[in-house]
């Protein structure tokens, strides 16, 4: 077994009375490739901070092999000096290093890091990281804000690099085309597995049965402990107190574990009523900022129900075009028609509309007061922020004390609060743990409305788009059926050839192909609601009939009040048809559950 050249051994870390890490150990031996995994808030960034030394661990020890290099690029890099390629030189890289690995990230050397963009700003971070040739690279989600091409060219720069890298990432597709191990934080601890990405969920799945089986045994226990303690055994008699001191001990370890368990999103979204069947019809539409061409001409037609994404280079136009496409921008020429009774809700990339200063429940609560309009019925902000696993002691704390991934449920919180019949997604998944991601997903599957989505995950808009339109930076559009997939297939080199690696570079490894979307593996969001539905349809039915069965039972009814003889009779015959229909419907959808989770 090779020796590690970076690794934490019994880390804990407390942040005030939250431990966030208890006895965690992690190594990466060379040129090993590993994905951090974990929820929202889990400790990850702080993880990385650690392992990266801009931070100390209360407890635990960090060793570095003599001479091991690090280089570390946070969530959201400081980038500074006066061009990109001062800012790449920073941290001791060669100028030649430096001007070639901005290259390769589609970066100019001589150019100003004043007013980069979100993408610039990662591109220069990733570039600053490659040219410093490290032995170890951490990464904190590096493909936010990059479009798919930038994230092909880190997927071909990781292939071809010699450093050990550990990646927190959200970006399913990206993880299993790089990784080789997989690292879970959860409950304060992390766990490896010695597979890629593409092994790590039903993995996880079978840790987390292995961990309710063990609380379920942990519970019957303190019943028969309990049942002992109960007989009048006391700790007053020397030779018992030993075993209720057990008995204590499982109860904080049950305590712990429940306080543990995640909680669980609840996420919900409605339409605003059906939008006319024409969202929009484009008929030659055409948009250019002075010489810049955005948009040659282009047509299309948006259907409700449709599920259209956007994708093309950073900068190509993507913004532009959902904007004429919903008739919030004029075209220089064509026309756009758009169709009747439009809800639109937007979920921006960049976060804008979120003030740093203000409080989680100023957000929620625009208007003051402390109720939040929830489609369409009021609810208490606290426990609408609480359905998006925000805790108590966040209410009132500042934007900007969030994680990046607690920002974006945010977002998704005041967004899915407004009904609405189109929705526009920019770049949705940055940030999000994979949990809310496949929820997300489920969600988004099951909307009855017309969805835009602008994304450089390839994973999510394969399994959502029925259609993809390509902008590729010089104002040409391209729509084809289907997801990222099927455009790349039906129109190759539409980008262009791919970024030249640096000269001097070993070959990358071809890229494994991507893996096909993942078959389901349990009941959708929708169908697990109806089942809960016929759950308590079926518990509460059979009390309604025995009632209605009571009051017919009077024999002295019908003469007395043949009204209400006749009204009984029909509500017992819908009652008993509604329970039929329940149980069938339910044992359906019990079967449909039972096999998809026998095909795991």
């Amino acid at each position: 077994m090779r020796a590690p050249i970076l690794a934490l051994k019994g880390v804990r870390l407390a942040d005030g009375p939250l431990m966030l890490f208890d006895g965690v150990d992690l190594a990466l031996e060379a040129r090993t490739r590993a994905c951090l995994v974990g929820r929202n808030g889990a400790g990850k960034s702080t993880l990385l901070r650690i392992l990266a030394g801009e931070i100390a661990a209360d407890d635990g020890e960090r060793t570095v092999s003599p001479g091991t290099s690090i280089s570390y690029v946070p969530q959201e890099p400081p980038v500074t000096g006066a061009t990109v390629l001062e800012y790449a030189t920073s941290g001791g890289a060669e100028a030649h290093r430096a001007e070639a690995a901005l290259h390769d990230f589609g970066l100019d050397p001589a150019k100003s890091t004043q007013g980069l963009s979100g993408g610039e700003t990662r591109r220069a971070a990733l570039a600053k990281a490659f040219a410093e040739d490290p032995d170890v690279i951490l990464l904190d989600e590096p493909t936010n804000h990059l479009d798919i091409l930038a994230i092909e060219t880190l997927e071909a720069e990781i292939a071809a690099s010699r450093a050990a890298a550990l990646i927190v990432s959200h970006d399913r597709a990206f993880l299993e085309r790089v990784t080789g191990r997989c690292f879970w934080l959860e409950h304060r601890k992390v766990r490896r597995l010695d597979q890629g990405f593409g092994s790590f969920d039903a993995w996880a799945e079978k840790i987390e049965a292995q961990d309710a089986e063990e609380a379920r045994r942990l519970a019957v226990t303190i019943k028969q402990e309990m049942h002992w303690l109960a007989r009048g055994v006391t700790a007053r008699r020397t030779r018992n107190e030993g075993r209720l001191r057990r008995l204590n001990a499982m109860r904080e370890a049950k305590a712990q574990w429940m306080k543990d368990q995640r909680g669980q999103l609840n996420m919900g979204l409605a339409s605003a009523g059906a939008s006319g069947q024409r969202v929009a019809e484009v008929k030659g539409i055409a948009k250019a900022f002075g010489e810049r061409v955005v948009l040659k001409p282009f047509s299309t037609r948006i259907l409700r129900g449709d599920r259209i994404a956007i994708v093309g280079p950073n900068g190509a136009g993507k913004t532009t075009l959902v904007k004429l496409l919903l008739g919030d921008l004029a075209p220089d020429a064509g026309e756009v028609k758009l169709g009747t009774n439009l809800e639109v809700t937007y979920i921006d990339q960049s976060r804008a509309e979120l003030d740093p200063e203000m409080t989680l429940k100023d957000v929620l609560t625009p208007g003051g007061g402390d109720q939040v309009m929830v489609r369409g019925r009021p609810m208490h902000y606290a426990g609408y922020a609480k359905d998006f696993l925000f805790k108590e002691s966040q209410f009132r704390q500042p934007v900007r004390t969030l994680s990046g991934g607690e920002r974006n449920r945010l977002l998704l919180a005041r967004a899915l609060a407004n009904p609405a019949n189109v929705m526009v997604l920019d770049e949705p998944t940055n940030d999000l743990d994979m949990d809310t991601l496949d929820l997300l997903e489920d969600l988004l599957a099951d909307y009855d409305g017309t969805l835009i989505l602008v994304s450089h995950d390839r994973d999510f808009i394969d399994r959502l788009a029925t259609s993809t339109i390509g902008l590729d930076g010089t104002g040409r559009a391209v729509e084809t059926p289907g997801g990222w997939q099927d455009f790349l297939s039906q129109n190759p080199g539409f980008f262009g050839a791919p970024q030249a690696l640096e000269v001097g570079k070993a070959a990358p490894k071809p890229a494994p192909k991507p893996a096909a979307p993942k078959a389901a593996t349990k009941l959708t969001f929708k169908d697990q609601r109806r089942l809960a539905e016929l759950d308590a349809m079926i518990q509460d039915l059979p009390g309604k009939i025995a009632t209605l069965e009571k009051a017919l039972a009077d024999p002295n009814l019908y003469s007395r009040d043949p009204a209400a003889f006749d009204r009984f009779s029909r509500a017992l015959e819908a009652a008993q048809g509604q329970l039929a229909s329940a149980e069938e419907e339910w044992l359906e959808l019990e079967e449909r559950r039972e096999a998809l989770e026998a095909g795991r």
